[in-house]
């Protein structure tokens, strides 16, 4: 909802405009700032509120009170301090994460850096797949676009570590697979398996039906 808020033009100027100040503004400050009449700034910035990027208060700007102070002003704040979105979805925070708890743990006990990062994604794996519940939930929410490949298993539509993988295959495409193996243990799902996709259009590997399950009696599973 958020991201889907900041995709009119009007709104994301006075998001940014509020992201940029050192403070609080009023209605009339951002309206001038914008350059747009204050009607307009008023719908859009409770439009940001009720999205949940902005808060509110109301307080007299003149610092006095009692009569003749005036009424009080609403001004408005950012409250989330980072907004980003990318299309296709990507998570390169998820692979940050990862790969410095990687090497904080190789560090620590000496063992090989890339064997770490593998066990390091297997656990975190395991772990979204536990709270997914299903391999198909875990695969879209972590923006791999899971797609029915005809067989009861599914093609990965999306890398959402594409960047990375582009420039570093082997280590990306290691972490990928170990989080993909991690994940099905994580959910108890014993009908797929991680399989190689090498030359797949979007990912390296794909989720395929366990060999012993394939054949007409195999189901096709369902987004």
């Amino acid at each position: 909802m958020a991201v889907a808020a900041l995709g009119d033009p009007v709104r994301r100027t006075l998001y940014e405009l509020l992201r940029r100040s050192p403070g609080s503004m009023s209605r009339d400050e951002l309206a001038g700032s914008a350059g747009i009449p204050r009607s307009t700034a008023a719908v859009q910035l409770e439009r940001l509120v009720a999205s949940g990027l902005l808060s509110t208060e109301n307080r007299k700007l003149s610092g006095r009170s009692g009569p003749g102070s005036g009424r009080p002003a609403r001004l408005y704040r950012t409250v989330l301090p980072e907004v980003a979105v990318s299309v296709p979805e990507r998570a390169y925070d998820l692979a940050a994460r990862l790969m410095a708890a990687a090497i904080e743990k190789s560090s620590a006990d000496g063992t090989p850096v890339r064997d770490t990062l593998e066990q390091v994604a297997f656990e975190a794996g395991n772990e979204l797949g536990s709270a997914a519940g299903r391999i198909d939930g875990m695969l879209a929410q972590t923006g791999y676009s899971p797609e029915p490949d005809g067989q009861g298993g599914y093609i990965l539509g999306n890398c959402p570590f594409h960047r990375l993988a582009h420039r570093h295959r082997d280590v990306v495409c290691g972490l990928s697979a170990a989080l993909l193996a991690g994940a099905l243990s994580g959910c108890a799902d014993e009908l797929h398996q991680v399989s190689s996709d090498p030359d797949g259009p979007y990912c390296c590997a794909r989720i395929a039906r366990s060999p012993t399950l394939l054949g007409p009696a195999a189901l096709e599973p369902k987004l």
